[in-house]
């Protein structure tokens, strides 16, 4: 009776230790299939960062930015990843919606060609046909670059092409020119070599932020300090994985099948010019500038549209960023 008496008393000591360790459950919905972008998450949690914060984190798969935008913004999940330009038009429809920490501080859209084609840059995409699909925002937004470029905008003709097939009507000559991300352009190398031109739509002045880390306003007005963990501990794991994108990518192809390790290392590359600005190498990793947040609200009102406007000022923040750690521009090739 008197062992059964310990047992029970050890028990009671033990419980309320448990429950002060047992984390707070956080949710993170990416803006697509994860891939090398999405790794630092993947490493943090497996260093168990984040549970050391008290934060029992789960990343769920995602369906697109704008579907991202709309979970966070209806409280479905307290974080998620989304290109910026479709964070704030979830906004302006009323998504409660905040950004915190740029991921990619460069765009990501990009336009691919083959030199054999007759193309040779922008000034000659007239007359072209241009291949994606019908939602694309480069699509959306083609009368920004026809502009920026110098060209009619309907001096191009579009076809529809499915993600996944942009490569293989490239090669057809379905197309003459596909629009693709950055981070895959090694994907295209690889496949046409020299023949292969492209622009980055940064090479005409058009450079709106693209993927980005962003919470909910509510769950960020009532729990400010587990959100600047979150925010602090990805910084973190962004810049360890700057330092050395192996055991992240390790991280993550140990919890995602299907992805081929390679290709993962060579979309990184990529990825880490996409994440170096001025900003990035100088205030913080993941900064995100006022200037160039209020040039992207008025290039989404243009040729997206706001349903309800609001002040640019109100959809983002830089407080929780944690200014020591910068963005290592040594470690970026192009």
């Amino acid at each position: 009776m008197r062992n059964l008496k310990v047992a029970g008393l050890a028990l009671a000591l033990l419980l309320p230790a448990a429950s002060c360790f047992a984390g707070e459950s956080v949710n993170l919905i990416l803006n697509w299939t994860p891939t090398a972008d999405h790794s630092p998450f993947y490493y943090a949690k497996a260093q168990g960062w984040y549970e050391k914060a008290g934060i029992d984190l789960t990343i769920e798969v995602g369906k697109g930015s704008g579907v991202s935008s709309l979970k966070v913004g209806s409280g479905g999940s307290p974080f998620g990843i989304a290109d910026l330009a479709t964070m704030l038009v979830a906004r302006s429809k009323g998504a409660d919606v905040v950004a915190l920490m740029s991921i990619y501080a460069n765009t990501g859209q990009t336009f691919y060609w083959l030199k054999s084609y007759g193309v040779d840059g922008a000034k000659t995409f007239p007359g072209h046909r241009i291949g994606n699909p019908p939602g694309d925002a480069s699509r959306v937004m083609w009368p920004a670059f026809a502009k920026a470029a110098g060209i009619a905008p309907d001096s191009v003709n579009f076809v529809n092409v499915g993600p996944t097939a942009k490569v293989a009507a490239l090669k057809s000559h379905a197309v003459d020119i596909i629009s693709d991300f950055y981070n895959e352009h090694d994907t295209k190398v690889i496949e046409f070599g020299s023949d292969l031109g492209y622009v980055n739509w940064k090479d005409i002045g058009l450079n709106p932020y693209g993927n980005s880390l962003i919470v909910n306003g509510a769950y960020l007005a009532k729990n400010p300090k587990l959100a600047e963990d979150f925010v602090r501990i990805s910084q973190k794991a962004f810049a360890a994985c700057v330092a050395d994108v192996a055991p992240c990518l390790k991280a993550l192809v140990d919890q995602v099948s299907g992805l081929d390790k390679e290709s993962q290392e060579r979309q990184w590359e990529r990825i880490k010019f996409l994440m170096t600005d001025e900003f990035t190498t100088s205030k913080a990793l993941g900064w995100i500038d006022p200037g160039r947040m209020q040039k992207d609200y008025e290039l989404v009102q243009t040729y997206l549209g706001m349903e309800k406007p609001f002040a640019v000022e109100t959809a983002f923040s830089t407080k929780l960023l944690d200014p020591s750690i910068k963005m290592d521009a040594s470690k970026v090739k192009k």
